[in-house]
């Protein structure tokens, strides 16, 4: 079985958390698309939105995507999760042959501060989400999505986008 895991904190959800999903569904070999948003950033001491509300709306954004699920894992965990933890869950729970690990290009730079980074490079292939101006090295699958918004943009009232807006409003 060949898997994609697409963590993040969805702080707040978007169409571009949608959008990447769309698009890694298209371009890996996968069976199944994991979205796993977190309780909290391990980087972050504080979120935006509750865990709940992301959860929530990360379902209702992919709720009628064919080999998508959305689950609570992290949120569970009521504590910062590392990434390396979730992989080895879904390795516990699954027989599996591939792990795709989808991050967003802005977390390159941190990428080495990662909790047992080594030992997750060798458990999962990166899948890296084009930003504009951040160049993906050629070790990692770039996927191309276009105009990706990232949520500090919204956060920050930068960058607007109509998902967010309506939930908000809502």
């Amino acid at each position: 079985m060949n898997i994609a895991v697409f963590g993040g904190s969805f702080d707040p959800p978007h169409l571009g958390h949608k959008s990447i999903i769309q698009e890694a569904l298209k371009s890996l070999d996968i069976d199944k698309l994991f979205v796993v948003p977190t309780y909290l950033n391990p980087f972050k001491n504080e979120y935006f939105l509750s865990p709940k509300i992301r959860l929530e709306t990360m379902q209702n954004l992919t709720k009628e995507m064919k080999k998508v699920e959305v689950i609570e894992y992290e949120v569970m965990q009521k504590k910062k999760c590392s990434t390396i933890e979730t992989i080895e869950y879904f390795k516990s729970k699954y027989k599996l042959d591939r792990i795709y690990l989808i991050i967003g290009a802005d977390n390159l730079v941190s990428l080495d501060k990662w909790y047992r980074i080594d030992k997750l490079k060798e458990m999962v292939t990166f899948v890296v989400a084009s930003r504009s101006g951040i160049e993906i090295p050629s070790e990692f699958i770039s996927l191309k999505v276009e105009n990706l918004v990232s949520s500090s943009e919204i956060r920050n009232g930068e960058k607007t986008d109509n998902e967010w807006i309506s939930r908000k409003n809502s």
